[in-house]
């Protein structure tokens, strides 16, 4: 079987992290595969959710120090590993304008922990911890944690969690902020699956829109948000998906959505 897998089904695209024996680490072939799934599904017309996760007990426990730590390098090459190969995922899911989900389903370790904050909702399972346990080894968070986190958790339990890299329970997870449901272990990929379809079920353009919005939004002022959204309604009524959401309202029935 591959290091990670890619699957669609009903709408939903599923990237799966396949190295359970250790604990899906990632090595730099899944990286580029990663990213290269995330351009795929963005570009695909038949994608409107994808959804991540890992087998066996962990979703990931970040880089495979055996590989990354195989070489000797530079303070140079050290920076162009990260920009070339490990932020590649980081821009391929800043690039997303569909929703992506993290089903967690155990650990989520430093830059897997940094990976799960950079979707756009976190669901865990019973079992999950997190941990940006990067300091623990003399080390800054290489992924991303110290952007995401704290647009995440707020600043400053995002400083405590990162200055500590204590592990974070699901129940404590929940609480904080940082996933948006705990399930069963068991039920974990089920009840994901049934809010992606619920999002593959919306009019996929205005989600889309509204996924943009939201992020111009943490970005501008009022004024400015408030000017793109005029510019984005004005957009998303004139397409097929809205046209069709509205008469399906109005008619009691399910939407069918065929493209714009």
């Amino acid at each position: 079987m591959p290091d990670l897998t890619y699957a669609m089904n009903q709408h939903i695209a599923t990237i799966t992290l396949n190295r359970p024996h250790r604990k899906n680490a990632f090595t730099f072939a899944m990286l580029d595969e990663w990213a290269a799934r995330l351009t795929e599904a963005e570009r695909d017309p038949e994608v409107r959710v994808v959804v991540v996760t890992g087998t066996g007990g962990a979703f990931c426990s970040g880089v495979d120090l055996e590989e990354f730590g195989a070489h000797e390098r530079t303070p140079l090459e050290e920076k162009q590993l990260l920009t070339d190969r490990v932020h590649q995922v980081a821009h391929a899911m800043d690039a997303m304008s569909k929703p992506v989900l993290a089903a967690v389903n155990g650990v989520a370790v430093g830059a897997g922990m940094d990976m799960a904050l950079m979707t756009d909702i976190r669901i865990a399972g019973e079992s999950a911890r997190f941990s940006e346990g990067y300091v623990r080894v003399g080390l800054v968070p290489g992924d991303g944690g110290c952007y995401y986190l704290p647009r995440v958790v707020g600043q400053s339990t995002a400083l405590r969690l990162l200055w500590t890299g204590e592990f974070v329970p699901a129940d404590e997870a929940l609480r904080i902020g940082l996933v948006s449901a705990v399930h069963p272990d068991g039920d974990l990929m089920d009840r994901t699956y049934a809010l992606a379809a619920t999002l593959a079920n919306r009019a996929p353009v205005a989600v889309q829109f509204i996924k943009r919005a939201v992020r111009e939004g943490a970005r501008h002022d009022l004024r400015t948000a408030l000017d793109l959204i005029s510019s984005h309604q004005a957009i998303v009524l004139s397409t097929r998906d809205s046209a069709e959401a509205r008469a399906a309202f109005t008619e009691r029935r399910e939407a069918r959505f065929e493209g714009r």
